[in-house]
């Protein structure tokens, strides 16, 4: 085939294809975990993330590009979960907004496209590192894009991209030296070659890929029954609102184009479920509201349109028939807690500490950044106080907090659950000033050591550590630091590496859903045993995954 230019239905058409490919191989790429415990979830995570943005895009017999780049890219980056998604999501998106104002495509302007994701995936991450997903996008766009001849077609690129991106993935091994210790590649590099392979032979194919799962994509807006809102019928949900604007030169400088001015404006208008994403000269906008003409006659003094979507709200309420009724906002407070827990004693504990809302989530079962900005909606408060709980949901946290748009939500770095316990044990309703109350919970957090109990899934070495499956393995701060027969001796070791340990005082025990009565009495007094000058407290966390989970202040 020699297809040279990317219409619509084909961009479409290969998306899917590259879902289709990552959902295949989803399983192979989580078993890609550098430590030897059941939390791989990398290609879950990436692949929920890419079935959110196919989910959105129309299943009309004929779709524009600029349609299907806009649905895929807003889906993508609401339905990003963990690190490995949110950055993928940010790749898709700065490669559809470079199509975006585009009837079709040449391979030319795609590989420039893909290096515009690039650009966006890496500014995406405070501190990038080489070796990991990044790498493969970067190597394979820049090398499809310096060896793509004058004529070269669809085909051509994608054929240098994947080439490259397969010599990258490869080179993952010798470049994080974790990698080549665990005798891996990097979860996500492999999971972004799986969606290449899979475009490229959706192009290479007339064919529809195979069918992803339904309940994850299923989405089309023409099936909608017109006739449950009649003449009588009273608009009482009003109207979800999108667009898509061209920030004008002759009306305002893309620059100095202020999103949060724009949101207070919309509020004012008692718009609500405001989200604003602005990408150079090109401005994003969902809102709920009665009066969309008046959304509309606001963005006109900015821009022109590329494209609207007005959809009555009260036609979804009657095909849902609302299930699940929707949560009244929390009453007016200074602050909201919105934090991220497993297990119903870890849930109850965060509860009594002051969280208004416990988003499900943390090993195995990262929440999507749409699930944030759920939260953020359920509450009326000056300032929303984030806790992840988790490195691979800090990511997603951050991009709900920027989509959100508001300028009123603050993540806080915690990274583990011992670390929002802390946290939120200092938190105070009322605090004088959100600086305060953000000093004292990110001090909280500093001052923690974080330690985890798991057991082992298979045999590796991991920071010169031996490891044998059925071990129970201690991790410590992050570091995989122990794996003993028993667990006792592996929670030894935990504590005694900690340097400053004769400092401290107390130890915090969440005992997980799978250990027994008499092994948590037996450890424990062993524990105080051991280690006289420290008291210890246990808490029923009730947390997957791990074992035992230590915050030792």
């Amino acid at each position: 085939m020699n297809t040279q230019t990317l219409n619509g239905n084909t961009f479409r058409r290969i998306l899917r294809g590259g879902a289709y490919s990552l959902h295949a191989h989803m399983e192979a790429i989580n078993d890609l975990n550098v430590f030897p415990v059941p939390d791989g979830d990398t290609g879950t995570n990436m692949s929920q993330t890419i079935q959110s943005g196919i989910s959105r895009i129309s299943d009309a017999e004929h779709v524009a590009l600029r349609d299907v780049a806009n649905d895929f890219s807003k889906g993508t980056l609401f339905g990003a979960r963990g690190n490995s998604g949110v950055i993928l999501s940010q790749f898709f998106a700065g490669l559809c907004n470079a199509l975006i104002d585009k009837e079709d495509a040449s391979a030319h302007e795609v590989a420039s496209a893909y290096r515009a994701g690039v650009t966006r995936a890496y500014s995406a991450v405070t501190n990038p590192v080489e070796g990991t997903i990044l790498t493969v996008f970067r190597e394979s766009a820049e090398y499809a894009l310096s060896h793509l001849p004058a004529d070269g077609s669809l085909e051509d690129f994608f054929k240098l991209h994947i080439e490259e991106a397969e010599r990258s993935l490869k080179r993952t091994k010798d470049i994080l030296p974790v990698l080549t210790e665990a005798d891996v590649v990097d979860s996500g590099g492999a999971g972004y070659l799986c969606i290449a392979k899979g475009m490229y032979e959706a192009l290479m194919s007339d064919a529809e890929p195979n069918e992803l799962p339904t309940a994850q994509i299923s989405f089309n807006a023409s099936s909608v029954n017109y006739d449950l809102f009649s003449t009588d019928s009273v608009l009482e949900f009003g109207y979800c609102t999108e667009c898509l604007l061209r920030i004008q030169r002759a009306k305002i400088s893309p620059q100095s184009l202020d999103e949060k001015e724009i949101s207070q404006k919309l509020t004012d208008m008692g718009c609500d479920s405001i989200v604003l994403i602005k990408d150079g000269d090109i401005l994003k906008l969902h809102a709920h509201t009665k009066t969309p003409g008046d959304i509309l006659a606001l963005c006109q003094n900015y821009g022109e349109f590329l494209n609207i979507k007005i959809e009555n709200m009260s036609l979804q309420h009657s095909e849902k028939v609302m299930a699940s009724p929707k949560k009244a906002k929390t009453p007016h407070k200074a602050y909201g807690v919105v934090t991220v827990a497993t297990g119903d004693g870890m849930k109850t504990l965060f509860g009594a500490l002051g969280a208004d809302v416990i988003i499900h989530g943390g090993q195995t079962g990262n929440p999507s950044t749409e699930e944030f900005i759920t939260a953020f909606e359920a509450l009326d408060a000056d300032h929303i106080l984030v806790l992840p709980n988790n490195k691979n949901i800090y990511l997603t946290a951050l991009q709900a907090a920027e989509l959100w748009g508001r300028g009123n939500v603050s993540v806080i770095p915690t990274k583990t659950i011992p670390q929002g316990y802390v946290a939120l044990s200092v938190f105070n309703p009322l605090a004088e000033t959100l600086e305060d109350q953000l000093s004292d919970m990110q001090e909280a957090t500093r001052d923690v050591v974080s330690g985890e109990i798991t057991t082992a899934i298979r045999d590796t070495v991991v920071n010169g550590v031996c490891i044998k499956e059925g071990d129970y393995i201690g991790i410590l701060d992050g570091k995989l630091v122990t794996s003993e027969l028993a667990v006792l001796d592996a929670m030894t070791h935990v504590l005694q590496e900690i340097p400053d340990l004769d400092d401290r005082e107390l130890v915090t025990l969440f005992v997980g859903s799978g250990v027994h009565d008499d092994e948590r009495v037996s450890v424990t007094e062993a524990l105080e045993a051991q280690f006289p000058t420290l008291s210890f407290e246990v808490i029923m966390g009730g947390q997957e995954v791990y074992s035992y989970l230590i915050a030792v202040e």
